[in-house]
């Protein structure tokens, strides 16, 4: 029996409106999907902004542990006028020793010491944690917060000009690494800043 013209118009409305209604579902994921994106990406920014300021704050903290330490304690006497005391290969590991942290410098071709130290671990032995010597503090682990204290390290190296004799340095120059973290720990932001302490006055140099 043939389709009416009216049963045939119905159902190639139907078709259109099915039709329709797939291209509006589409565009609905579509903007979805980019929405979702985009929050993720404005995430991933904000975290790697946590870590970012985490790591600048661990360069402030080095740079204090290096030029505004009690004279009269140990870790002071390791950055001592044209002193080399405390840095040793593979960086001091334990906690309650005054050369934390301190790294001689590795010579080329060698693997130079920040890469060797693992500062990402989750047990970065040899690493300094943020205030251990300068006593600041930072709250973590919540929130908006880095989820772990930043790190930092310490190699001492050579600073030669020209016409010195480089076995007696008139300055202390050291490369400083450190890393902070996002409110996820898997977010990191690695920083390094040269700092050169005069031996007439302390001071320092980007």
């Amino acid at each position: 029996m043939a389709l009416s013209r009216q049963t045939r118009a119905g159902g190639a409305a139907l078709v259109t409106v099915l039709f329709v209604l797939i291209a509006a579902l589409i565009v609905a994921v579509s903007a979805a999907t980019a929405a979702l994106n985009s929050e993720k990406s404005a995430r991933n920014e904000r975290d790697r902004h946590i870590a970012l300021q985490a790591a600048e704050a661990a360069l402030a903290d080095a740079e204090r542990d290096i030029g505004s330490l009690d004279p009269a304690s140990a870790r002071a006497g390791m950055f001592a006028a044209g002193s080399a005391l405390g840095f040793v290969d593979g960086c001091g590991k334990r906690e309650d020793d005054p050369s934390l942290g301190l790294c001689s410098r590795v010579e080329a071709p060698g693997v130079p010491a920040w890469i060797n130290a693992g500062l990402a671990g989750e047990d970065a032995s040899g690493a300094v944690a943020y205030g251990t010597f300068t006593g600041a503090v930072m709250p973590t682990g919540a929130g908006t917060l880095p989820a772990r204290p930043p790190r930092y390290i310490i190699e001492l190296m050579p600073f030669p000009r020209a016409g010195e004799d480089a076995s007696q340095p008139v300055t202390n120059f050291y490369r400083i690494t450190a890393i902070g973290f996002g409110s996820r720990p898997a977010t990191k932001v690695v920083l390094q800043a040269f700092y050169r302490k005069s031996l007439a006055a302390e001071g320092a140099a980007p």
